[in-house]
């Protein structure tokens, strides 16, 4: 059996019995090792070789200064100083939502954690003014969607490692796009809500409130503002703009809003180190199982076939839109950019893609993914805090989804909304 099919066969086998993508992954890349007659040496090798990247110490940071931050009152007076300006507005709590998600996404880096510390306060809040569970649930899981493409993002620093791309031009690309789709997603909510009649007949504006909610909230507004602003300037990598997140979150949280304790603070630990340690065997694993294929040339290829497809660059940008859209609905948006970037990088560079711009394109294609099932892990996320089915909060999501795909084309015909602060902060 040649290794290529071993593979193959191993990790369809796995993902039919319902292993974990990580460990389907290994394992499959075990037996392929095994067939090969490779030393079973070269499996820990390359896991440890994977980890060994300095730019990826942002990964558990960020993830732990997301958890520091949502536990520590950032999140709740984010969502406070956007509240007294909705008014009657329909969809004005749908609004704040996405709004307060954009802002909490310049934190987290990630979708998930976006999604349960937005929604643990806004879908209660919309379901008492009465709006349903499965709207006020898949437009939270939608806003949740902006973690990975707003700055800084966990997605991109993947993309940025696996392409020797720059992660700080990564992270300027992801601005206007991401301000745009967040706008595309009031938009969507704004219409929805009009139709169907939701908002809060009781609420009124109040420039007061907003004010007093303000000063208190300064500090949560700060945040964002001091990492990227600290990395667009210079002053420090993204890495280590992870690491002032940390501080700065630990700071607030204890001696500015005096939130967390050290029962909150031990929570926060143990729940980053455990999605950090899931996020970096994903990466192990993945790694290895892209060596193993780069050695049998399937990357190279499947890179041959796609470019023979056409020799016009949008058929073949939306044929591998289509493409990863369809695989984010099974597979772990880590493993994927890990797996297709030595696929995908080589055909779109050949058609006069920059890397940065197919970046962007990647992360949007890949916030699909967090909608879509059966994995859309962000609908599970709101399944917990709405009660509701995920068939349900699918349907809800449509809507959004459909956004998505539209922000998709935009940024692929207008590539500027991507390039023009990358290339405004890092002249090339």
């Amino acid at each position: 059996m040649s290794v290529g099919l071993s593979i193959a066969l191993a990790f369809v086998a796995c993902l039919f019995l319902a292993v974990p993508i990580a460990t389907a992954m290994g394992v499959s890349s075990l037996v392929a090792i095994l067939v090969a007659g490779l030393p079973v040496t070269f499996l820990v090798q390359v896991m440890f070789e994977a980890l060994n990247s300095f730019p990826l110490i942002a990964i558990p940071l960020f993830i732990l200064a997301g958890g520091i931050m949502e536990r520590g009152g950032l999140s709740q007076r984010i969502v406070d100083i956007f509240m007294p300006l909705i008014g009657r507005t329909y969809g004005g709590l749908a609004i704040v939502t996405v709004l307060a998600c954009m802002f909490f996404a310049a934190i987290s880096g990630s979708g998930p954690p976006t999604v349960a510390a937005i929604g643990s306060i806004m879908i209660p809040s919309m379901i008492r003014q009465g709006y349903p569970p499965t709207f006020a649930g898949g437009v939270t899981a939608s806003g949740g969607t902006l973690g990975i493409l707003i700055p800084p993002s966990v997605p991109m620093i993947i993309y940025g490692v696996s392409s020797e791309t720059s992660i700080p031009q990564l992270f300027a690309a992801g601005v206007l796009p991401g301000i745009l789709v967040g706008a595309l997603l009031i938009g969507a909510a704004y219409a929805l809500s009009r139709r169907r009649g939701y908002r809060s007949p009781d609420a009124v504006v109040d420039f007061g409130a907003f004010v007093r909610a303000l000063r208190r909230g300064i500090w949560a507004l700060l945040a964002p503002i001091i990492i990227l602003g600290g990395i667009y300037t210079s002053v420090f990598t993204p890495t280590e703009s992870a690491v002032v997140a940390v501080v700065y979150g630990l700071f607030v949280s204890t001696a500015v809003y005096r939130e967390m304790d050290f029962a909150k603070l031990r929570e926060t630990f143990i729940f980053s180190a455990t999605i950090s340690g899931s996020v970096l065997v994903i990466i192990a694993t993945a790694t290895v199982f892209g060596q193993i294929l780069t050695l049998q040339n399937i990357p190279q290829d499947l890179a041959k076939w796609i470019a023979s497809l056409s020799d016009n660059k949008y058929v073949i940008l939306f044929v591998i839109i289509a493409a990863l859209i369809f695989i984010g609905m099974w597979m772990d948006t880590i493993a994927q950019i890990i797996l297709l970037t030595p696929v995908l990088l080589p055909v779109v560079k050949s058609l006069g893609v920059d890397p940065v711009h197919f970046g962007i394109i990647f992360v949007l294609c890949c916030e699909i993914g967090f909608l879509t099932p059966p994995l859309g892990v962000n609908l599970f996320v709101a399944m917990r805090l709405t009660g509701s089915s995920i068939e349900s909060l699918s349907k809800s999501a449509l809507p959004y989804v459909a956004v998505l795909i539209l922000s998709v084309v935009l940024i692929v015909f207008f590539p500027q909304l991507a390039l023009w602060l990358p290339q405004l902060f890092y002249a090339r």
